[in-house]
């Protein structure tokens, strides 16, 4: 999409955690605050800052550290909690709280149902109607300026992807149509893209609908393969369709 990142990673892994055993595993906590005391020094300015999987109340700490030297950058948070209804194993009681506070600091947070129940303090339901999905989301914009929820299940059986712009009130509902497949991954391909549209200047509902195009498009290649899925999201093959 033409945006350059400068990636601060949070752990580096020999391989995602979907699937493989006896993986390496090197915590990256006291390489976040240095970077950002770099980048300070230098006079560097950012547009965004995004930030996905935290393993430790200290790596939100840092995250809040970079929310503050570069107050004029956009917020995008990705509460990477859990999934199917249960929080990571590396999720405590108290990190659940610490991503709470980075969230009230977001200008647009993107969680998952089972995540956004975690933030909210509801019970999980893998099923709900269209109006809970909207109730759920006007809660989180009390939280985040913006939300959107990704993998919503209805109860009329539809798929969808649900998203309300906080400050304009807009809502909107982008439904799928689910593939016989799951892959690790999906939901950080899917912030990644919904961030760099909004940086393009797409407004948020078309950024979601775009990310939620690409995810589909993705997973589809990957299936048609025949990949494993631990194997991941053959995203690679699909690239030219955020080139426009």
């Amino acid at each position: 999409m033409g945006i350059q990142c400068v990636p601060v990673p949070t752990a580096v892994l020999s391989t995602h955690t979907g699937g493989f055993d006896d993986l390496v595993f090197r915590d990256m906590t006291d390489f976040i605050s240095p970077c950002c005391a770099h980048y300070k020094r230098l006079g560097i300015k950012f547009d965004t800052i995004y930030s996905g999987f935290l393993g430790s109340d200290e790596q939100v700490g840092s995250c809040l550290e970079f929310f503050d030297t570069f107050p004029d950058a956009k917020r995008i948070v990705d509460p990477v909690m859990g999934d199917d209804g249960e929080s990571y194993k590396t999720y405590t009681p108290r990190l659940i709280e610490r991503m709470k506070e980075l969230v009230r600091r977001a200008d647009v947070i993107t969680p998952n149902l089972t995540e956004a129940a975690l933030l909210l303090d509801m019970p999980y339901t893998d099923r709900l109607s269209e109006a809970r999905a909207r109730d759920m989301l006007e809660l989180l914009c009390t939280m985040s300026k913006s939300a959107v929820i990704t993998g919503v299940k209805f109860d009329t059986g539809e798929h969808a992807n649900v998203c309300l712009n906080g400050e304009t009130g807009e809502y909107a509902v982008i439904r799928w149509t689910p593939l016989p497949v799951s892959y690790p991954g999906t939901g950080d391909i899917f912030a990644s893209v919904m961030t760099g549209r909004m940086m393009l200047g797409d407004t948020f509902e078309t950024a979601v609908r775009k990310a939620s195009d690409f995810v589909y498009s993705a997973v589809k290649v990957t299936m048609d393969n025949g990949q494993p899925r631990r194997n991941g999201v053959e995203f690679e093959r699909v690239l030219c369709e955020l080139i426009k």
